[in-house]
């Protein structure tokens, strides 16, 4: 099990939310430690905005308290009738991911049995927010970690294993239940690969020039993830319908197998000259051969007019290969052009740190 920056920081908000409550001379720290749990978060973005919420969590959860408390008293049945009207509020204002912190917040103020309900109130509300405020702290000054750097190498390895299996595929060399055990952790791959798109752009920078270069950077991930989506789709259709690919003639499989090996090859390159492994432009450029189009439709009609039989199912699966290849060549074209002008712009300057094993 992989010890991640975030439970870190969860044990560090823990223990200074206690100590601090301590050292206010607070009578019930743990309310700090419960609270400073739900407030951490992954990016300081994520933690500006959950400070927010749970602020107007922790006032509506000790707001309810204290009225129900003055009208009702805190019978056991009472508690239960605040702790809803608490949800149907927070539900009411957007502030889904703040009910525990209410309920916390409403539970352990309605829970006293002194006199002096409304001072027990306003200490029970403070230890909360010291809680709160020691988690945004430690999400501070313990910086998050570099999502760039795991987008990137998440991307290349994700895109790495589906290039294999379709260099593979194209070949009818492959164990099929191992493939198909993969297509399913590729899903899981590039549902992450989502998340840490998420996650980068929510990192803020301070400098404009950054900012520019970033924003710059987002539409290209963003295009990463998408081609390696239509990768992953291509690999499926080749995996799914691979009799039919074994039915064609000689000459349009052949054309299949080297147009994929085109596009994959293609698409190895603009990876690796994102980061500038491969200068922009290519030295070369006429001596590289990428998907050709016309081929493969061709290819595919000539086929079709063979085909005696209109409503030959064969003829559709062939189509939605065709149409995936095509799609995922159009995909990794666009990526390609992307990178070209982003290279223009920033002159190769793309600073992805070595890919951290622990």
């Amino acid at each position: 099990m992989k010890l991640g920056a975030r439970i870190f920081k969860t044990g560090i908000a823990i223990v200074l939310s206690l100590y601090l409550s301590q050292l206010l001379h607070s009578p019930s720290p743990v309310f700090a430690g419960i609270a400073a749990i739900f407030a951490i978060q992954p990016t300081i973005y994520r933690s500006y905005l959950t400070i927010i919420e749970q602020i107007q969590g922790n006032i509506i959860g000790a707001l309810l308290a204290v009225i129900f408390v003055l009208l009702l008293g805190n019978h056991i049945i009472v508690i239960g009738l605040a702790a809803i009207i608490v949800i149907i509020i927070n539900l009411k204002l957007k502030l889904e991911n703040t009910i525990g912190l209410s309920l916390v917040t409403l539970i352990s103020i309605m829970e006293t049995q002194s006199g002096s309900f409304i001072q027990f109130a306003g200490i029970r509300f403070s230890t909360i927010m010291i809680g709160i405020f020691s988690a945004f702290l430690v999400n501070l000054v313990f910086m998050p970690p570099k999502y760039e750097n795991k987008l990137y190498f998440k991307i290349v390895n994700t895109t790495e294993d589906i290039i294999k299996w379709i260099r593979l595929s194209a070949r009818h060399d492959y164990d099929h239940q191992l493939l198909k055990t993969d297509i399913k952790k590729f899903k899981e791959s590039i549902h992450i690969m989502d998340q840490f798109y998420t996650l980068y752009k929510e990192e803020r920078s301070y400098f404009k020039k950054n900012n520019l270069e970033k924003s710059r950077k987002l539409v290209i991930y963003r295009q990463f993830n998408l081609t390696a989506k239509r990768a992953l789709d291509t690999l499926k259709r080749l995996h799914r319908f691979e009799n039919e690919l074994l039915h064609l003639s000689e000459n349009f499989k052949q054309s299949v197998q080297d147009q994929l090996d085109s596009l994959i090859y293609h698409h190895e390159q603009v990876l690796l000259r994102f980061i500038g492994k491969i200068p922009t432009p290519p030295p070369y450029a006429e001596e590289n051969v990428y998907l050709n189009k016309k081929e493969l439709f061709d290819f595919f009609l000539a086929d079709q007019r063979e085909s005696s039989d209109d409503n030959n199912p064969h003829l559709f699966h062939t189509m939605q290969i065709i149409a995936s290849i095509i799609d995922y060549g159009e995909q990794v074209e666009h990526l390609d052009t992307l990178i070209t002008s982003f290279h223009s712009y920033h002159h190769n300057e793309v600073s992805i740190e070595e890919e951290n094993h622990e």
